[in-house]
């Protein structure tokens, strides 16, 4: 449902994004509620622990929710640590068997959001962790989050506090109240229009997607999509080329710089028939991309934690902010206009036909490896279905 009323600040990078949270979190009075999938023990996570833990010696109650699989890296001492302060943090299924292959493991909770005082709240791409914190990072890893003021603020709150509630439920040995919630205002606050769109496997299963193939469909002039792991099933490949097709400039980035090499093969292999049905794509080598962002026809637009893949379309815990706003998604369209002049690099239809075979066979077996991987999962149908 779309939402009137909020001010919503555009947030690039950790940059922009951890100074915006940690003052939210030093201003707050009663609660704070943060999920994230990745937290680490870098400068970034000690700054906002420490921020967590100024505010619970206040008087302000704590709520942090980890992924189990994500933060695993997370040293026991500083969650001990956190605890011991008073900050009430709860892991998202814990990695207890690691090398134990269940399908369930494939299940995380993927968002990346906060609520203070049930007033201002974020929800976005970025982790709990430093830009620079990675595989041979030698610029910032680009990604997004959105600050949120106004009415929307009660549905994501309300999504934070089912999540939380659930956690506490699902451990009945666990001796730890649920601690009375604020009640969220709903007075509008500014001007500007936007849904706030979770996934689960018991809420909105294609909520996140069934709102950008709606918006692709509905395009007049231009997609923009920069995601960082993009591997769509056939319904969504198709919306974009039948767009394309249509006359609609359609516009991907990838990512060039990659954390994860299996998934940028197998998303690779999709290359080919994007570009000989008119689809420009870009690499972005100058980091790691880790957006899940896109702008369409310069008034609809998306920052989220939700990927263009099976993993996040269909299994995991994500959560996007939909705006309807032309000063936002200008904002927004700027930014990956920039990153693209700055540190992308076209990828042109002859020259990909002209790659070796045996690094187009690499990327085919990629992709067969991660669509093996969904089908003994059981989700394979679904996702190319």
């Amino acid at each position: 449902m779309i939402v009137p009323g909020n001010r919503l600040t555009l947030l690039e990078n950790g940059a922009e994004y951890f100074p915006a949270l940690i003052a939210a979190i030093d201003a707050a009075i009663s609660e704070i509620h943060l999920e994230t999938y990745i937290y680490a023990a870098d400068d970034a996570g000690r700054a906002v622990a420490d921020a967590l833990i100024r505010a619970v010696r206040r008087g302000v109650t704590a709520r942090v929710v980890l992924d189990g699989f994500g933060s695993r890296g997370l040293p026991a001492a500083f969650i001990a640590g956190l605890r011991a302060a008073g900050v009430d943090l709860l892991v998202f299924r814990p990695e207890l068997a690691r090398l134990r292959m269940r399908r369930q493991r494939l299940r995380r909770m993927h968002r990346k959001l906060a609520v203070v005082d049930a007033r201002v709240a974020f929800v976005g791409g970025i982790n709990i962790i430093d830009d620079l914190n990675g595989h041979g990072l030698k610029a910032p890893r680009q990604d997004y989050a959105v600050r949120v003021e106004g009415p929307l603020v009660a549905e994501i709150h309300a999504a934070a506090r089912r999540l939380w509630r659930l956690l506490i439920w699902s451990r009945f040995g666990l001796n730890r109240a649920d601690d009375a919630w604020l009640k969220p205002a709903v007075t509008a606050i500014g001007a500007q229009d936007a849904e706030f769109l979770t996934r689960d496997s018991v809420r909105g299963r294609r909520a996140i997607e069934t709102a950008y193939l709606r918006a692709i469909a509905r395009a007049r002039r231009e997609i923009l999509l920069a995601n960082a792991y993009f591997l769509p099933g056939r319904r969504f490949r198709r919306a974009l080329i039948d767009a394309a097709r249509r006359g609609r400039r359609v516009v991907l980035m990838t990512q060039g710089h990659t954390d994860h090499p299996l998934y940028q093969a197998a998303t690779r292999a999709l290359y080919r028939h994007f570009l000989e049905n008119g689809i420009e794509i870009h690499e972005y080598q100058r980091s790691e991309l880790h957006a899940k962002v896109a702008v369409i026809d310069g008034h609809w637009a998306t920052v989220g934690s939700s990927n263009i893949d099976p993993f996040s379309l269909l299994l995991a815990r994500e959560a996007n902010i939909m705006v309807h706003d032309p000063a936002f998604a200008g904002q927004l369209r700027a930014s990956l206009e920039v990153a693209t002049r700055r540190g992308a690099h076209r990828i042109h239809r002859l020259i990909w036909r002209r790659i070796p075979w045996y690094k187009r066979l690499a990327s085919w077996l990629a992709y067969g490896l991660v669509r093996g991987l969904m089908g003994l999962a059981g989700f394979g149908r679904r996702w190319d279905g």
